[in-house]
């Protein structure tokens, strides 16, 4: 184990500032000396000391090889990898990266059908064939959990020539599959296994939460740091172990993808978060859970709001879950979760991460304290009071669209001569758009599938009830880009 208190990225870019440069480089701020003045007030001197650029002292991530190379090093040791690389473009650039480091024109790719629209764009980007699996659906709360080993079993069995197999791990909602399963049956047809752990940075770090990527033996997994690691937004690292995925490609891929303007403020945190984490992870995490559990319970005192727990495991999909997030159901409140976020934001004050038709999720971290699980609380009491009127505890059906069916090869159906139609004529056509829910951005289509009934009257069912359906170049979704179709002539 390497000396995990040390963070010889931040320490080196101290180091230089405390040198007192005179910079004839950009960026043009010259440490915040022409930026404005309000924002640099805001923002304090040190922001803009430290938003340097790659010259020699500070070293370059397009080709590491002192303080970056030091800290990404550092890194890997801290999440068990051979290999880390730091993230500038978000976890959406390390899962492109992934995709496109094992994925040539015409390869197939295992997916599971709630992936992020990152994982989509990169099908696009690098000709990729997705052979999708339906994650199981909860009945109860009306998400998506993990894909299961048998499905994934059977998807191999079908495509045994697939070059990779793509895994969430945990879910958004913080629920994970049989990821060592998984790992241990596409390791029997020699295919990789690619994680996007963008909500898992901090089960790395504690026993009771679901095995990391890195600990499952999975090949390559992009782990965002920025969410629930500490870092600043944007950042994050591409963690790989083994001899599956050359690091050299990875490397490759990552560069192309990145900008040459490197933030070292993104940088420096990935550092410092990552000495965090390795140094005091289990203690805070600790923590964190400790007060999740105690707003759970306090939740599950109400009549009709339900705040899931270990009761949604038991299948292979819903295998091991992190208890940091609340998925806060209010269906029985007879509202739906976009409902719900509204209310709170209007009479609290109070951001949640995400809603749905069904729930609200709420992220618990160590930035938490026990006066923000109180306010929490003391809403969510307020907000069952204010909705009585409306509850019921009626059984909701809860139903995802079926996966339509692919008719072209997405990048073929992104790059084809397509027409402009109404979208409510759009049933039988093949789309040359994506159109999904986000946060948290599952597909609901993607460009080469034939587009359903059932689709469209789902994409109005999440628009009626408030929820952001985007991902149309006309965000007024009255019609849509679909694939050109020629008459024939007598």
């Amino acid at each position: 184990m390497k000396d995990q208190t040390r963070t010889p990225l931040f320490t080196g870019l101290l180091e230089h500032i405390e040198k007192h440069p005179t910079q004839f480089h950009i960026p043009g701020h010259k440490q915040g000396n022409a930026a404005e003045p309000a924002f640099r007030s805001f923002l304090g001197d040190n922001a803009f000391k430290m938003d340097l650029i790659n010259i020699e002292p500070l070293d370059d991530l397009h080709h590491p090889n002192s303080i970056i190379k030091e800290a990404q090093e550092l890194a890997a040791d801290a999440f068990g990898a051979d290999y880390t690389f730091f993230s500038v473009q978000g976890t959406s650039g390390a899962i492109m990266t992934m995709v496109m480091s094992v994925c040539s024109p015409g390869d197939k790719i295992i997916v599971p059908r709630n992936v992020h629209k990152s994982v989509t764009s990169a099908i696009i980007f690098s000709g990729a064939v997705p052979v999708f699996i339906h994650p199981e659906l909860d009945p109860i709360l009306g998400i998506s959990h993990g894909i299961t080993p048998r499905a994934v079993k059977h998807a191999l069995e079908a495509h045994p020539d697939a070059k990779a197999v793509l895994v969430i791990n945990p879910t958004y909602f913080g629920v994970a599959a049989d990821l060592e399963s998984i790992v241990e049956i596409a390791h029997y047809y020699e295919i990789p296994v690619l994680v996007d752990e963008a909500h898992g940075v901090h089960i790395h770090f504690h026993q009771s939460l679901p095995l990391s990527a890195m600990q499952a033996g999975a090949d390559i997994a992009a782990t965002s740091v920025h969410k629930l690691g500490g870092s600043l937004t944007q950042s994050s690292v591409l963690n790989l172990q083994g001899n599956r995925i050359s690091h050299e490609r990875v490397q490759t891929i990552l560069s192309m993808l990145t900008t040459t303007s490197t933030s070292y403020l993104l940088m420096a945190s990935l550092d410092t978060a990552r000495k965090q984490l390795a140094t005091m992870g289990h203690s805070q995490i600790n923590r964190a859970i400790g007060m999740a559990n105690k707003a759970r319970k306090s939740i599950n005192e109400l009549q009709y709001i339900y705040c899931t727990g270990k009761e949604i495991l038991g299948t292979e999909a819903a295998f091991s879950f992190d208890p940091t997030k609340l998925i806060i159901s209010v269906k029985d409140l007879g509202i739906t979760g976009y409902d719900a976020e509204v209310w709170l934001r209007k009479t609290h004050n109070i951001e949640v991460e995400l809603s749905d038709l069904y729930n609200v999720l709420c992220i618990i971290t160590p930035g938490d304290s026990e006066q923000t699980i109180e306010k929490l609380i003391s809403a969510l009491q307020e907000l069952e009071k204010s909705m009585l009127p409306l509850s019921s505890k009626n059984e909701v059906k809860v139903t995802i669209p079926d996966i339509p069916l692919l008719a072209l090869a997405p990048r073929d159906a992104f790059y084809s001569e397509t027409e402009l139609i109404p979208f409510s004529e759009a049933a039988g056509r093949i789309s040359a758009e994506s159109i999904m829910v986000y946060p948290p951005g599952i597909p609901i289509f993607i460009p080469g599938e034939i587009i359903t009934d059932e689709n469209i009257a789902y994409i109005w069912k999440n628009i009626d009830a408030g929820l952001p359906v985007q991902g149309l170049q006309d965000e007024t979704l009255e019609t849509i880009r679909v694939i050109k179709e020629y008459k024939a002539f007598n």
